[in-house]
């Protein structure tokens, strides 16, 4: 089931407004203008980290729901200017993940359009029998494919080419923050994930896949066959939908994201053959990096700026790839997460396949929500009808959600998504004592600052919803 909308709606800036889905990342930034939601700025000096700087700015100003993306046509960096353009913040809001999932109204409250899009997911969950529906990708020749008008190899290759940034200053150097790891193996197929990736050289590469990530595993695996390497293709600016996919954990392990990313789209993510290998990626790619990752040695990485908006430590051993080509568009397009600052990719698909998840499991469940700007917090509403419904969703929650380390339960009367009515429950109807359960111990986010050790950390489950007299609440609630 298709979900494109065959009309276009709006006209802005003398262009249509056509929403998607977008067979590349080019028509979705133009749908983004076309909508007013693109800046566009000329030339930004980044040995100053101007974009860094404006990133943050840009958040602070409009908020990460109003926030528009933003376009560099060119940067300074190491001394010298780089051909962009760069972009940032180009799946911030909800206009933009409504736009690309076939939404042509995002007119109105980003809550209003959120609610949209939100909805045309689970209806084509709905006539799917509760599935995301699965469209294989559809191989095409190299002539045709966007990604291979320009081709370099061996020595010819240099990534610092590319307007790849370093983005903080106590960065390890310039990284790869927003593509696509695609690796394969004999018996589970393909993997498509989304790893940090610090350009160490002209031609060597980081791979930052931890430990128990799909990549990582397809490693390990591979390995103990006795593979030596493994031919990876790193790849930036596919098509929103597939790259929304490769940032998720809908797809299990061996499960094609591509093909999961067909299935939402209503038609094939197409795909062309490697240069340099047998691995196949998106031809309507902007940058195809191909090499082979060593399996049997590792090496330093990082740190970085991570998700939380705090350093990540700097790790003795690492993954690399010792590139051996890359194909690209003319002047091809950049993507960077601005990681801790901007909103990384769609969450939408994550976000109904949680909901889903979380009803069948908590059948009072109204709805979940996962905030963009407070990593690490949670939040749940709930049709409270007997003494202890809000405490056993948030265990419920807690127990399976990795990133979720504050669990926020309430009534069904408050709008999650509104942070002052989250916090006005807190205030109003929550008594740490007794409605709170501190678990000292459990799987967590490798990446937390605050973690003593990695994938470990402590959680809290707040019930902030009413408590009844049998809770220790009061006899009325005025």
């Amino acid at each position: 089931m298709a979900i494109r909308e065959q009309s276009a709606t709006g006209i802005q800036g003398g262009a249509a407004l056509l929403p998607g889905p977008y067979d590349s990342l080019r028509d979705y930034v133009s749908a983004l203008d076309a909508a007013g939601r693109l800046l566009r700025i000329p030339r930004m000096d980044q040995d100053l980290f101007e974009a860094t700087g404006f990133a943050y700015r840009l958040i602070e100003e409009f908020g990460y729901d109003e926030a528009p993306a933003f376009l560099v046509e060119q940067l300074r960096m190491d001394g010298r200017w780089v051909d962009g353009p760069l972009l940032g913040n180009i799946y911030g809001g909800w206009a933009g993940e409504a736009l690309a999932f076939g939404i042509g109204d995002v007119d109105g409250s980003q809550r209003e359009i959120f609610r949209r899009a939100f909805d045309r997911l689970n209806e084509l969950l709905d006539a799917n029998d509760g599935r995301w529906p699965v469209l294989p990708p559809l191989e095409v020749d190299a002539a045709s494919a966007p990604c291979k008008a320009e081709r370099r190899f061996g020595d010819a290759v240099d990534l610092r080419d590319f307007a790849w940034i370093q983005t903080n200053p106590a960065d390890a150097g310039r990284y790869i923050t927003a593509a696509s790891v695609i690796v394969e193996d004999p018996e589970l197929g393909r993997n498509v994930g989304t790893y940090r990736c610090q350009i160490k050289g002209p031609r060597r590469l980081g791979i930052n896949a931890e430990i128990g990530q799909h990549a990582w595993n397809f490693f390990m695996r591979l390995k103990q066959r006795g593979e030596t390497s493994v031919p990876v293709a790193v790849v930036m600016g596919s098509d929103p939908i597939s790259f929304a996919l490769s940032t998720s954990k809908l797809a299990g392990l061996g499960e094609d994201e591509f093909a999961l990313a067909g299935g939402l789209r209503g038609e094939p993510v197409e795909l062309v053959r490697c240069e340099t290998s047998e691995l196949q990626v998106p031809a309507q790619a902007e940058i195809v990096v191909e090499g082979r990752v060593p399996l049997t040695e590792m090496e330093a990485e990082g740190p970085y700026g991570e998700v939380y908006g705090y350093m990540g430590l700097p790790k003795p051993e690492n993954f690399f790839m010792e590139v051996e080509a890359v194909t690209h568009r003319p002047r091809p397009w950049v993507v960077n997460s601005f990681a801790g600052i901007t909103k990384l990719t769609m969450g939408l698909p994550q976000l109904v396949a949680n909901n889903r998840e979380y009803r069948r499991r908590i059948p009072n469940l109204v709805e979940f929500f996962r905030p963009t700007e407070t990593t690490g917090v949670v939040v749940a509403s709930i049709r409270k009808r007997l003494p202890g419904d809000g405490m056993q969703a948030g265990q419920q929650i807690a127990a399976s959600d990795i990133f979720g380390k504050v669990v926020i339960v309430v009534d069904e009367d408050i709008d999650i998504h509104d942070k002052a009515q989250v916090f006005h429950a807190l205030g109003t109807r929550w008594q740490p004592q007794p409605a709170s359960q501190l678990i000292p111990q459990t799987r967590g986010m490798p990446l937390d600052p605050s973690a003593p050790r990695r994938w470990l950390t402590s959680k809290i489950v707040i019930d902030a919803t009413r408590q009844l007299p049998a809770e220790g609440g009061p006899a009325e609630w005025p």
